[in-house]
């Protein structure tokens, strides 16, 4: 019993030509046209598999392998296959790419399984249209709010709920929500955007915390005006506030410390001309790290330093909350499993935790959930260079596959 390598590098490559900037990376945004064609490849894939496939009311594709007992909980497994603008062929698709290779493995072998097993894929996670994140799994979470459909907007002004229903899903969160106890495990593998694993020569990553996530937008409220008549003692301009927000943002998690990051990764200006004083500014705020009290730190600060920027600057400031998710550990059960498999597959394996958001952080609401990492070449993701060895991809699929062969077992379903 083992994968077959061709058919993941066959399936990667397929939905990589599911792209609005061929040429230039790959780009596929939530309810899209490309993410209809990637959606479609992948239906096609489940279909010849024989699995039972559906979508939920936020467009979670799935396929499922019957358990011998269809009423135990489901081992779940998969990822998402959207990508941020210009991205790499890897993110989260490798992770899809292994879920369909494991069940096409226990198809071909016969294995009967005691658990169902479910692949899921996941249109939203990266968050890029919508200016959200982690979607998918929040829904099945029951953490997103039905207020998030209609105050999410891309940039054409089209809210989260209008994309869905052009789409041909109607939105129903209620309906998509995964009950506590339903899951007996959920399984991501996804590649490592980082450089620990290479650089230490480890085989594979297993997650034990992935850090939380606090996103926040502020909006400046200034004064337009001629850049060559208004006197700079006379001027009340947004991008000078924005600027030290930005400052303030880099100042603070530096002086957090403790591997607490902050990232303003957008920054919008209107008139947004050569010789206009900016009168409007809008940028976002990042912050992560794997202690929930140095995000609410970060936050409290940046609020103080609001008030005295705002006052220097003449100008009005609003902070609004995005998302917020906690820190989240992963199942150290899980992790002894693989430890174990690891240990009898012959791999190396190292515990470190993830400065990148999941899904898996979400899905631990409701089920023990592990992340699994392979090795990214030079830590590069999020880019068009983004690559992994497809080896490496191989041994995280073993690992994926005989951790699911234990998992779905009549004897771990007593």
């Amino acid at each position: 019993m083992k994968s077959n390598l061709s058919r993941v590098i066959q399936d990667i490559e397929a939905l990589s030509a599911f792209n609005s900037t061929p040429g230039s990376g790959v780009t596929r945004l939530a309810f899209t046209e490309e993410d209809r064609m990637a959606r479609e490849y992948i239906k096609k894939q489940m279909n010849e598999l024989a699995l039972g496939v559906w979508e939920d009311g936020y467009g979670n594709l799935f396929g499922r392998k019957e358990g011998t007992n269809p009423n135990a909980p489901v081992i779940m497994l998969g990822s998402h296959y959207d990508s941020v603008t210009n991205g790499g062929l890897f993110d989260g698709v490798a992770g899809l790419a292994a879920a369909l290779e494991v069940v096409r493995v226990f198809k071909e072998s016969q294995i009967e399984n005691y658990h169902p097993v479910e692949i899921v894929a996941m249109n939203d996670e990266e968050g890029v249209r919508f200016g959200t994140g982690i979607s998918n799994s929040r829904v099945m979470a029951g953490l997103m709010k039905e207020e998030e459909l209609d105050r999410a907007k891309d940039q054409d002004g089209i809210t989260l709920r209008e994309a869905m229903e052009i789409f041909g899903v109607t939105p129903d969160l209620e309906s998509a929500k995964r009950p506590v106890g339903s899951i007996k495990a959920f399984l991501e593998r996804h590649i490592e955007q980082g450089p620990i694993l290479e650089n230490t020569g480890q085989d594979l990553g297993l997650v034990e915390t992935i850090v939380g996530l606090d996103k926040y937008e502020v909006v400046f409220k200034g004064k337009s005006g001629h850049a060559g008549t208004t006197p700079m003692d006379n001027r009340n301009d947004a991008l000078i506030a924005a600027s030290e927000v930005i400052l303030a943002v880099n100042r603070i998690v530096k002086d957090i410390g403790d591997r607490t990051v902050g990232t303003v990764g957008q920054l919008s200006l209107s008139p947004n001309a050569p010789n206009v004083i900016p009168g409007h500014a809008h940028l976002s705020i990042d912050v992560r790290s794997t202690k929930e009290e140095n995000m609410k730190e970060a936050y409290a600060r940046l609020v103080k330093e609001v008030e005295v920027i705002k006052e220097k600057a003449d100008v009005e400031i609003m902070i609004s909350n995005g998302l917020y998710i906690p820190p989240v550990n992963m199942s150290e059960a899980l992790i002894r499993l693989m430890e174990s498999v690891c240990q009898r597959l012959g791999y190396s394996s190292l515990r470190m935790n993830s400065g990148a958001g999941h899904d898996a952080m979400a899905m631990a609401k409701v089920a023990p959930t592990s992340l699994v990492f392979v090795p990214s070449k030079d830590g590069l993701s999020h880019h068009p260079d983004e690559w992994t060895d497809y080896e490496d991809l191989e041994k995280g699929i073993e690992l994926m596959l005989h951790t699911v062969l234990e998992l779905s077992s009549d004897l771990a379903g007593r």
